[in-house]
């Protein structure tokens, strides 16, 4: 967090946002009168559910409303107010503004840049339409300044790179620092370490916070990430419902929340430590408390067969499974033998050995390009240009899902990290939630109806949502669906890719609740991949830790949490945004 000694009550402000209010275009208010001001060089930190209003008041600051919203009444004005209200400025005086005074950086990278365009040149091109620089040649010292400054290389060679050749932080921290390039004022960030892993998330909010002090820039920045609000926020606005309900300097809203509305997000935020456990942890609703693995939830049994290969640890990780003993060995639901992939000359998997039993979760961690999701979509059969096996039952799998029978197809669901993408636009959220039954041959749409609507309600949206579109969702709520999908055909392995990324920590507090129930109810078993350590000891019995295709760490939560062996996972425990 930045740590500013000016009395900024004396300074002007850079953004003064009063009483707006955001309608729909049927007349429906949804944003009623919110009121906050930005100060140069800090940060103020817009948190709250999804559906709260926090990226409508977001977007409202830059005269901005989402297809379906319309302004109401209410004022937004820039520094000393010359230049009126942003709110009734003419669209041609509004693209003016936006980029060079007031600069945006979205949730998904991709958004902000040109996939056709090579970056270098994407960024000069800012520079070039705000008349940023007197020539070509002070534009490019422009550009080589900023991509320094975020941390990236920026020799002429990188600059010519396309962002599909970029991770996705590389691709993120190349928005910020296109974002900065015009020395804007303000700038609004949407949930921009959302996507990210724990380290480039740290580099990243190391990089805004930075740049916000050095350049007196007035940072609005809206996430749902609580610990990360501890990292980087001078203040905090918690919204509910398009209201803000507390608004004061961080320390005081996060360690001293006088809402209750507040005082149960908190409540609902994981932590790596484990300490808020079984009716600790609820979600806002006050739905079932969410259930804690090992000795509070599902035995964690480690009197089997080793779940990994030792000889597949990188040279000085420790094992830590329990030798077999003298048992007869059950079949696992899950067994990947010798499993590696590579394109070309470039290997992503190197030998990966482990098992799963019925009813276990296994959590895989890494930093982007470690691996994990294509392992995981090796398993799932969407990546079949994997050598080695993997076994369901006992039973090996074809490479592809293709050739997998339609019984393995239903056995393992795979939900993705973007339900942008996943859901078709075009489908109600009740007939994509009812593919996966019209493929398993149930035809009675009454019965497939039924089955959905009961997903539906597990994940939090219900019957009304049954009839919309992606479009009228938030995110949140287009993951939920995307969940409720995966959900709907009960599936024996669940494997999950950072599917609670774009979630709320209360939304996030009942899917997890919902998967360990499930998990506990129906014997199901779980892979799940994500860059957010602290839901580990929330959501799974056991841990793999990847680095460059290969297994670095693996055990119990509890044993690889508190004694690491391996120095990358050190390193990435010590990433881990927290507060106590």
């Amino acid at each position: 967090m930045t740590t500013n000694t000016m009395d900024h009550d004396s300074v002007a402000s850079a953004l003064c946002a009063t009483d707006v209010r955001v309608q729909t275009d049927a007349g429906v208010e949804i944003l009623h009168g919110v009121s906050f001001t930005l100060q140069p060089g800090r940060i103020l930190a817009l948190v709250g559910e999804s559906g709260s209003g926090k990226t409508t008041a977001g977007l409202a600051c830059m005269g901005h409303f989402r297809q379906g919203l319309a302004k109401g009444t209410g004022t937004v004005h820039l520094g000393d107010g010359e230049m009126g209200n942003i709110l009734e400025l003419p669209a041609a005086q509004l693209r003016g503004l936006r980029g060079k005074t007031i600069s945006y950086v979205p949730q998904d990278p991709a958004l902000s840049l040109n996939p056709s365009m090579r970056i270098g040149e994407q960024i000069t091109e800012t520079l070039r339409v705000h008349r940023v620089g007197a020539t070509d040649a002070e534009r490019r010292l422009r550009v080589t300044e900023v991509l320094a400054e975020v941390g990236l290389a920026n020799d002429p060679a990188y600059q010519r790179r396309y962002p599909h050749q970029l991770s996705g932080g590389q691709q993120q921290r190349v928005g910020i620092a296109m974002a900065f390039a015009c020395r804007p004022s303000v700038i609004v960030l949407d949930e921009p370490t959302t996507g990210l892993d724990v380290t480039t998330q740290a580099v990243v909010l190391r990089t805004i916070d930075e740049l916000a002090a050095r350049h007196q820039v007035a940072g609005l920045y809206i996430t749902h990430d609580l610990a990360v609000v501890a990292e980087i926020a001078d203040e905090v606005a918690v919204m509910l419902e398009g209201d803000i309900v507390e608004h004061g300097a961080t320390d005081q809203v996060l360690f001293a929340p006088q809402h209750s509305y507040t005082r149960r997000l908190l409540a609902a935020v994981p932590d790596l430590a484990g300490k808020r456990r079984v009716g600790q942890v609820e979600a806002i609703t006050g739905e079932q408390p969410l259930i804690v693995p090992g000795p509070h939830g599902i035995p964690d049994s480690t009197s089997t067969t080793p779940l990994v290969d030792d000889a597949k640890l990188l040279p000085g990780t420790m094992p830590r499974t329990t030798p077999a003993d003298t048992a007869a060995e059950t079949t696992p639901l899950l067994r990947l033998r010798d499993l590696s992939l590579s394109y070309g000359q470039h290997k992503v998997l190197d030998g990966i050995d482990f098992q799963l039993r019925e009813g276990e979760s296994m959590m895989l961690l890494g930093e982007s390009g470690s691996g994990k999701t294509t392992l995981s979509r090796c398993v799932a059969g969407l990546n079949d240009a994997y050598t080695g096996s993997i076994e369901l039952f006992g039973e090996q799998l074809a490479t592809g899902t293709r050739s997998r029978s339609s019984e393995d197809r239903r056995r393992i669901q795979y939900v993705f990290q973007s339900p942008f993408s996943s859901l078709n636009p075009r489908r109600t959220i009740a007939e994509s939630v009812g593919v996966p039954l019209q493929m398993s041959g149930i035809n009675d749409k009454h019965r497939r109806r039924m089955l959905v609507l009961e997903a539906l309600d597990q994940v939090r949206l219900g019957e009304r949502f049954m009839d919309r579109r992606p479009g009228d969702l938030s995110g949140g709520e287009r993951q939920r669906a995307a969940i409720a999908r995966a959900l709907v055909n009960a599936p024996s392995l669940l494997v999950c890719d950072e599917i609670t990324s774009a979630l709320d920590v209360s939304v996030q507090a009942s899917i997890l609740d919902l998967l360990r129930t499930l998990q506990t109810d129906h014997n199901m078993s779980m892979l799940f991949v994500t860059h957010n350590i602290a839901l580990a000891r929330h959501i799974s019995q056991r841990l793999a830790v990847l680095q460059k295709g290969k297994i670095v760490d693996f055990g119990t939560t509890d044993d690889v949490l508190n004694n690491p062996q391996h120095s990358y996972t050190q390193e990435l425990l010590a990433n881990v945004p927290a507060f106590d």
